[in-house]
């Protein structure tokens, strides 16, 4: 068989990875933190950034093609071994706490068709049998992702076609529904008071709009199975473009057909509450199952990519050489097998932690912005080396400067957390590192390790009182 990926499934890959659960929880998600007028301006911000991120993608892949290892080789080539695993961390612990997130959706939205006020079976996903369920499921497609890359790419082209069906369905009611009264009505966020202006509104969008995108490096991730190089790049734009465009409808129509202060107190997934509103009972039920299709079918890519990840920056020395293995079919096996595994034990911790979507949501985003920004600074330095004054320069000065800005947007209680869990990674690193008989951290590697550590530990305190 062909293990090589085409165009097709790659941008299938990119727009299957991004469009997931988060879209159909946005309306409610946007309404509780932003008026429609910080709506706009957070879609504007974060398109003309993501746009700006995937031309980075786009360029990197055609500059430099002997780099195969996605968004953290680009960061090891740019900023050393060290820098490069952090990267490679982060972004396998926000793929993997995707799939955790993706899982616990699943069964909440199977709670808003079978719990009763008497019987909770699911809950938020977040109760024993939801999990039971969960774990049998992830097992199930980690079988799939053994049959190989290609099997699960196939299965997710179908599943890609299929969930947008009831998005565009959800577009066109909408469009028929909306109403330029209810949206303009309040149309800055007075009911936010004096404490949540425009621009604190506005990022309050930001974690919201990020998570939404992760995946918009998935082409990338995957670029060593790519049947042609310039195919990375134009799946990128393509599953961007589709996916922006579907994100903005379903955010700002909403807004017109129920009042922002209602959205806000909708349960989620929202969307289906107000198609609902639209369409009567049948509403909630073609977005039920639309997202079901949507975040299964979001799940297997998000496997593919999460086992990619200790795979290739294994490949790179940047983890330990175990984790190089494949299978006859091609897929990862010790990759795919850490990943899930770390994926049941948080969904244990889900229910002892009482965990739901949203928490995971912020801690996934979290998680995949030091890798982001990394590559918008590679993209700088590589335009700067090459003494390059055109497209390149402007690419990778916004990019870097939109990494920044979704940095500062977080907040600091959530960068000290991501330290918090970027430190058990070092495990990996120092036995690879061994591995290769050679110094874990050189030069300035040993402050960037002692900063992380500082970091952390000043988390662990904070977590302690009661501040994080």
């Amino acid at each position: 068989m062909d293990n090589k990926l085409g165009l097709g499934s790659m941008t299938a890959l990119v727009i299957g990875s991004m469009i997931g659960a988060g879209v159909f929880s946005l309306p409610q998600n946007m309404a509780a933190v932003a008026s429609p007028a910080a709506v706009i301006i957070g879609w504007t911000i974060t398109g003309i950034g993501m746009i700006f991120l995937a031309l980075s993608f786009q360029f990197l892949s055609q500059m430099k093609p002997h780099i195969e290892s996605g968004v953290f080789g680009y960061a090891q080539a740019g900023f050393g071994d060290f820098i490069g695993f952090c990267s490679a961390w982060g972004y396998w612990l926000s793929a993997m706490l995707a799939n955790v997130s993706y899982l616990v959706i699943v069964f909440s939205t199977l709670g808003m068709f079978f719990d009763t006020p008497e019987l909770v079976l699911f809950g938020e996903g977040n109760t024993w049998l939801a999990v039971a369920g969960a774990s049998i499921l992830l097992w199930a497609v980690h079988n799939l992702v053994l049959r190989g890359v290609q099997t699960a790419a196939i299965i997710n082209l179908i599943t890609t076609i299929a969930k947008l069906v009831p998005l565009v369905i959800f577009i066109i009611a909408a469009s028929i529904a909306f109403k330029w009264n209810t949206f303009v009505f309040d149309f800055t966020g007075l009911h936010f008071g004096e404490q949540h202006d425009l621009l604190s509104q506005v990022k309050g969008t930001m974690l919201i709009t990020v998570w939404v995108f992760i995946g918009i490096e998935g082409a990338v991730v995957v670029s060593s199975r790519a049947r042609h190089r310039k195919d990375i790049g134009r799946a990128t734009i393509l599953g961007l473009l589709t996916a922006l465009s579907i994100y903005v409808f379903v955010t700002l129509l909403s807004m017109g057909v129920i009042s922002t202060e209602a959205l806000a107190q909708l349960q989620n997934p929202s969307m289906a509450k107000v198609l609902t509103h639209i369409l009567g009972p049948w509403g909630g039920v073609i977005i039920g199952v639309g997202l079901l299709v949507s975040v299964c079918g979001a799940f297997l890519s998000w496997t593919v990519l999460a086992s990619e990840a200790p795979y290739l920056a294994a490949k790179s020395n940047m983890f330990p050489r175990a984790y190089t293995e494949q299978n006859a079919a091609g897929s990862p096996v010790k990759s795919l097998k850490l990943t899930n595994i770390c994926v049941q034990l948080s969904l244990f911790f889900v229910v002892f932690a009482g965990g739901t979507y949203d928490t995971l949501l912020a801690i996934a985003s979290e998680m995949i912005l030091v890798p982001y920004f990394l590559v918008g600074a590679y993209t700088l330095r590589v335009a700067i080396e090459q003494k390059n004054r055109g497209k390149l320069l402007i690419v990778g000065i916004c990019a870097t400067v939109y990494g920044l800005w979704l940095l500062y947007a977080s907040g600091l209680n959530y960068l000290l957390l991501s330290a918090l869990l970027y430190l058990p990674g070092l495990y990996f690193y120092v036995k690879a590192k061994r591995e290769q008989g050679v110094s874990a951290f050189m030069g300035k590697e040993k402050a960037a390790a002692g900063l992380l550590t500082v970091a952390a530990t000043l988390a662990v305190g904070m977590l302690w009182r009661g501040m994080l």
